[in-house]
């Protein structure tokens, strides 16, 4: 299993499943393209979840309209599973957060503490790379 060649967020994603009954952690883009994930999940089965992800998200912001919201309101998804649920967050322009976890989460503590994650993670995606670190003026 090769690392990626860029997980400088995973970091974070690993502080986010410091909750307990938290499983995995994935960032990915729109497009489905995975940006970073938690050390609880490999590349290739982060790779895999983060097009799943894209798809879900896809589906769940063309819906919105369902409950009166138009498809740039939506927030956040949780599917619910026999086994746990899948948390699903807007986390920046064109990047959304994925969250597993247990039957026994507390629901409410992960959402507040992802919406947190999510201020952070916005805050390094939009952040534009320094130039000219190290170099003599």
């Amino acid at each position: 299993m090769t690392e990626p060649t860029n997980n400088r967020l995973g970091w974070m994603l690993d502080n986010a499943l410091q909750m307990p009954e938290t499983l995995h952690a994935i960032l990915l883009s729109a497009d489905g393209l995975l940006m970073a994930h938690s050390q609880t999940i490999t590349r290739d089965d982060a790779d895999r979840h983060a097009a799943a992800m894209s798809g879900l998200q896809a589906l769940a912001r063309s819906t919105a309209e369902f409950c009166g919201g138009s498809i740039s309101g939506w927030q956040q998804t949780v599917n619910e599973f026999a086994g746990g649920y899948v948390f699903l967050v807007a986390a920046g322009p064109g990047a959304y957060l994925a969250v597993s976890a247990t039957e026994r989460v507390d629901m409410e503590a992960v959402s507040f503490r992802l919406q947190e994650l999510v201020q952070r993670l916005g805050k390094e995606l939009t952040s534009p790379p320094r130039q000219g670190i190290g170099s003599r003026a």
